[in-house]
């Protein structure tokens, strides 16, 4: 990547995301929300949304312009267009927390801000898509990993178009048939749409790239990984076209979700494989710390599915799919999430402040810029917590539940912390100070651009 442009908005993008994940563990653990009230409950929409856009999303979409270019070897479409993206989202989001709160009756009622906030969100989001979307219209044809990130942009968009349905019906009290079609029922397609679109093709296709990268290993390009994609595109069309479709005419989804389930299964065993093959073919004989993170990710999404299939078996799916969400969430999502957030940080700095003079005098290595000793501690309680939330949640036990996430909490904010002392140079200054032509990178900008 040396030689790259750093985008200058993504630190921005991961503290306002990171700031979103502390909240939503925050209300979690103070019992707002699911499990205290039901899934549907407007508490629990404050909940959710926190997390899926003000964290998973903004984490990705800071993520992915960085690395967007890195999977073409092409620049950004714009550079210009990440701040009013985040900005848009970011109020779209407060909106919509506004909105689920008048509707839980702790504001006044009065107008209801879901309108406004799905135009605030569908600008945001559409932003991005535009900027992604420019910039991968440049390659013909697309890397596999690329090829991940374009099917995620099309679930975004879908995902973002059944919440405005959503939103109108809530909150312009909209009575169209196909508009109350889709916010009775559709709920399973938006989640289908986010989770298993947006968010997992993203961290799907941006994971073969970084795993290869950071540990030295061949890129997957063969006949595997050409399955996962079209095995899993193929299963998010028929569970969300054709359980759209089935919807608006009446028939149900329950076929359409297990067709695009059964396709689905087969695509994560086999990126199971392929990350298997990616650890036993590295170059890299000692796997590093967010590495190392990265496969406990692995491991929650391996038994999220595992889950799954036990619970069709024992008919409970239904009653138990919130202790499912929540592992895929921050078991699988977020904990890949923050793994490799706490080397891209690292890397992004050490980019931005010694790329320029790279060769020209003696600079530290990029491991040199954390502490993985004292950061273990943190992923190893993460985990931990999760896992022990989910048991909590299948059990059911809602005070274990509220320790565990008290105790991820705590393991978040020592992660932080460590993100935030590589981004400041801490360990480095400590130990050697900082080369002649170097400074200290801003928190929240990258500045330089490596020559």
């Amino acid at each position: 990547m040396h030689g790259t442009n750093l985008s200058r908005w993504t630190m921005s993008y991961f503290v306002v995301a990171l700031s979103a994940l502390l909240l939503g563990e925050i209300l979690m653990a103070a019992g707002y929300g699911f499990p205290s009230v039901p899934i549907r409950a407007p508490e629990t929409l404050v909940l959710v949304h926190v997390v899926a856009i003000g964290w998973l999303s903004l984490l990705l979409c800071g993520a992915l312009f960085q690395f967007v270019p890195v999977l073409i070897a092409r620049p950004l479409y714009s550079d210009s267009l990440p701040l009013p993206t985040l900005l848009f989202i970011v109020a779209g989001l407060a909106g919509l927390v506004l909105g689920f709160l008048q509707r839980a009756g702790m504001i006044e009622a009065g107008v209801s801000p879901l309108p406004y906030a799905a135009a605030s969100l569908t600008i945001g989001f559409s932003l991005a898509l535009w900027n992604f979307g420019r910039t991968l219209c440049t390659v013909r044809p697309l890397t596999l990993p690329a090829s991940f990130v374009a099917v995620a942009l099309v679930c975004l968009a879908a995902t973002v178009t059944l919440g405005v349905a959503f939103s109108l019906v809530l909150g312009l009290n909209i009575r169209h048939g196909a508009l109350l079609k889709i916010a009775g029922q559709g709920l399973p397609l938006h989640l289908i749409a986010g989770i298993g679109g947006w968010l997992t093709f993203s961290a799907i296709g941006v994971s073969y790239r970084l795993l290869a990268m950071f540990m030295l290993s061949p890129e997957c390009e063969g006949r595997r990984t050409q399955a996962v994609l079209w095995l899993g595109t193929t299963a998010l069309a028929i569970a969300i076209l054709g359980g759209l479709a089935t919807l608006l005419f009446d028939k149900g989804v329950h076929l359409a979700l297990l067709a695009g389930g059964v396709l689905g299964f087969a695509a994560v065993v086999l990126y199971g494989m392929d990350v298997l093959h990616l650890y036993r073919a590295r170059k890299r004989r000692v796997i590093e710390l967010n590495s190392q993170m990265a496969a406990l990710a692995l491991v929650s999404l391996a038994v999220a599915v595992v889950m799954v299939v036990v619970l069709i078996g024992l008919g409970q799916l239904s009653e138990q799919i919130g202790a499912v969400v929540f592992l895929l969430v921050f078991g699988w999502l977020s904990g890949l999430g923050l793994s490799q957030l706490y080397k891209i940080v690292a890397f992004l700095t050490w980019l931005e402040c010694y790329g320029p003079v790279l060769g020209k005098t003696a600079t530290p290595r990029v491991q040199d810029l954390v502490d993985e000793t004292r950061a273990r501690k943190w992923f190893v309680l993460y985990y931990l917590s999760v896992w022990a939330a989910t048991a909590f949640l299948l059990a059911p036990y809602l005070l274990g539940f509220r320790l565990a996430v008290a105790a991820m909490i705590v393991a978040t904010l020592g992660l932080t912390v460590h993100l935030a002392r590589s981004r400041l140079l801490s360990q480095v200054s400590a130990q050697s100070g900082l080369p002649e032509g170097t400074r200290r990178p801003h928190l929240l900008v990258s500045i330089a651009r490596p020559s």
